[in-house]
């Protein structure tokens, strides 16, 4: 079998550990932001501001922020079979105590409010250190410049989870009650962590089924990994060289608006555009069903691209014309007098911010080489700064309306294109990591 043949080989076991992660990252986003959906509930139930229900959502993302770092190396020292396994049961407990903190005899509303912040900020705990280890696990399991397509696959998973919460989690809500939506989906975290320690393993040579031939395809072009003889010293020198910090501050800037879209478009249909509950359940998953798509399209974009042009063009291109097309479609979409048209160009929006993300996981992938893991983190960190302004744009809106909230993620997107243009994206090679450390 040629090499070419076993590449695109849908049986391949690099192909079965991509699909799990796909999976992994469909329950992830499901169990994770299955909240912003239930807003609307919880807020008829306790009375919440936009403001206060703000610091709920501020729990989860600035324990998502602050643990990015910790999590990068808390994959590196367990390995991803086992530190996954560990993060999605432990998001399974926390998405029934969801349901149940508030649930509780509460002598206030403010009770309640501070019980859901807690347990979000545990649930943000156990998210953060789930992409810089996927993004390690695509670096161990793929052949050279083919890590974009497999970070935007997982991509996918998450913003077709997003999609499936409008129409599921409206249902739920609908016949039985916002707090048993969360019981209902806990389990699938239970599942989906199990049935990745059965399969899953941290190297490909550790794995029983994979073959001579994708062993040797996987192997090529890359030196041997080095990660066990490097030092922590060097390990922190990758991960806040120039090139990582300055794709840190371009995610930074694209998550402002995937945060937007994430924790406040349902609110917005709702509130803004006049959509009820259930049709915004529906509409809801357009921008999330368009993202999955050109997530996938950017992942592949960008390894072609890489192949063909070297990884610093490979990269930049994707990623920076991208988000050029992000700030355009955002404005346009917020500023449109029909809501409809609103929902079409907003999701053509969303769909660009995941058109960029295989960019941004690759570019890092080759700039950190063995350090992935670690260096991730720093990225993820940038990327989810954004969340800590959750209070921010609830106070926004209750005060000056959605389009200020809105509007200016077109300035952060175009920010966020300038700085591709300074970033050099070339291999960390394991030569150049001895040459760090001496």
């Amino acid at each position: 079998m040629t090499s070419a043949a076993l590449k695109f080989q849908p049986a391949a076991v690099r192909f079965r550990i991509l699909g799990l992660l796909f999976l992994l990252s469909f329950v992830n986003y499901l169990l994770r932001n299955n909240i912003s959906v239930a807003q609307p509930s919880i807020q008829q139930e306790f009375h919440f501001t936009n403001t206060e229900f703000g610091w709920i959502l501020f729990g989860f993302n600035i324990a998502y922020t602050a643990f990015q770092l910790p999590g990068g190396l808390f994959g590196d020292w367990l390995g991803p079979r086992r530190s996954l396994t560990i993060l999605a049961i432990a998001w399974g407990v926390l998405t029934l105590l969801t349901g149940l903190a508030p649930g509780v005899p509460l002598a206030s509303a403010g009770a309640a409010l501070w019980s859901l912040a807690i347990v979000r900020f545990l649930l943000g705990v156990a998210n953060a250190p789930l992409f810089p280890i996927v993004a390690a696990t695509f670096a161990n399991w793929f052949p050279v410049a083919n890590w974009a397509l497999p970070n935007g696959v997982t991509s996918a998973g998450l913003t077709l989870a997003q999609a499936a919460l409008g129409p599921v989690v409206t249902t739920l809500i609908f016949y039985f009650g916002w707090r048993e939506s969360f019981y209902f989906l806990a389990p699938a975290g239970f599942a989906i962590g199990l049935w990745w320690w059965w399969y899953s393993r941290d190297w490909p040579r550790e794995h029983p089924a994979v073959t001579a031939d994708e062993l040797q395809l996987i192997d090529a072009g890359r030196s041997r990994p080095v990660a066990d003889a490097a030092s922590i010293a060097v390990t922190l020198r990758v991960m806040f060289q120039r090139d990582v910090l300055l794709l840190a501050a371009s995610y930074f800037c694209m998550n402002v608006v995937f945060y937007i879209f994430a924790q406040w478009l349902f609110a917005y249909l709702v509130e803004e555009r006049g959509f009820t509950l259930l049709t915004s359940g529906w509409l809801y998953a357009l921008p999330f069903t368009a993202g999955a798509v050109m997530a996938i399209v950017g992942g592949a974009t960008c390894d072609t691209l890489c192949r063909r042009l070297g990884p610093r063009w490979g990269c930049r291109l994707p990623g920076a014309v991208g988000m050029v097309l992000v700030a355009v479609l955002l404005l346009a979409g917020v500023r449109s007098p029909s809501p409809y048209i609103a929902v079409t160009l907003l999701s053509l929006c969303f769909a660009f911010t995941q058109f960029t993300e295989g960019s941004y996981w690759q570019a890092t992938t080759f700039v950190a080489g063995p350090h992935t893991a670690a260096a991730s983190g720093v990225l993820n960190t940038g990327g989810n700064l954004p969340g800590l302004l959750a209070p921010l744009i609830g106070y926004a809106i209750d005060h000056f309306g959605w389009m200020p909230a809105f509007v200016g993620g077109t300035a952060f997107a175009l920010i966020g294109a300038a700085l591709w243009l300074f970033v050099r994206v070339a291999p960390q090679t394991s030569e150049q990591a001895r040459g760090a450390e001496a």
